[in-house]
């Protein structure tokens, strides 16, 4: 994880785990969060952009932390990362200019403002693991994609290149992925002359909404996790269906399931 704040007042906060494809592990989850409370610290940030590898935006769960979730050595709500993203004080971009799946799909909606890759795949696979989203996605989602996108997504585990959300969800951009952190800079821009305590206001006051959603989620998550881990055959579904390495940046995705479709 790296953070720079630059002379404007953007934090550029960049997942840069590129052995292990910004999946979520113990110490990769500790430098985010890290990272992010010391960019809210930061008197001179008005505004936090984050980024991932070019290929990869994050690759959700690491297969140890989701076989501890299924054993039970690890509560869901150990997870963080999204409730740290909707309380950071600052709004905040996410630069999506890599694939993302599962847990790290949640993450870049639990941003304020969303620029996709175009031909970058995206995907909630929980349900090829045998078990149920988490992180929030069962109400992150729907506010962002509306509900009858985030259902197919989330029932069928589908994986869609960027272009495929155009005119179909409410995220801010879908750019080609050369100009995907350009776009974010743009956007960042924006806000970097404004007064910090406005900025932090309205940050809480536009982020209520989808705050108590995610609270509200993760209760029901949690219940639909216990339900699932206690029939005893996630464990095996996990162990068939997640990949053995991380080649390429679709190596989370099910070739059967990916959707080439245009707008």
């Amino acid at each position: 994880m790296t953070l720079e704040i630059d002379d404007a007042g953007i934090a550029w906060v960049r997942m840069v785990d590129r052995t292990g494809r910004n999946c979520f592990h113990d110490r990769f989850v500790d430098e985010l969060l890290r990272a992010l409370e010391d960019a809210a610290a930061e008197p001179r940030a008005r505004v936090c952009v984050l980024t991932g590898l070019p290929d990869v935006w994050s690759g959700g769960g690491a297969r140890r932390v989701l076989e501890e979730l299924v054993t039970g050595a690890r509560s869901p709500y150990d997870l963080t990362l999204t409730r740290a993203l909707l309380d950071m004080p600052l709004p905040t971009i996410a630069a999506m200019e890599g694939a993302a799946v599962g847990g790290g799909f949640v993450l870049g909606f639990a941003c304020d403002i969303v620029v996709l890759s175009e031909a970058a795949r995206y995907g909630c696979n929980f349900v090829d693991y045998g078990f149920t989203p988490g992180m929030g996605a069962t109400r992150i989602l729907e506010l962002a994609l509306g509900a009858p996108l985030a259902a197919e997504m989330l029932f069928g585990a589908a994986c869609l290149r960027g272009d495929h959300f155009r005119g179909r969800s409410l995220i801010n951009y879908i750019e080609p992925q050369a100009e995907v952190v350009r776009r974010a800079q743009s956007v960042a821009m924006r806000m970097t002359d404004k007064p910090r305590h406005v900025l932090e206001l309205l940050k809480r006051a536009l982020n209520s909404g989808k705050r108590r959603a995610f609270e509200e989620a993760r209760e029901v998550e949690a219940l639909m996790h216990t339900i699932c881990f206690a029939r005893g055959d996630a464990a095996a579904a996990l162990r068939d269906n997640y990949p053995d390495s991380h080649a390429s940046h679709d190596s989370h995705d099910n070739p059967r399931k990916n959707d080439d479709a245009r707008p």
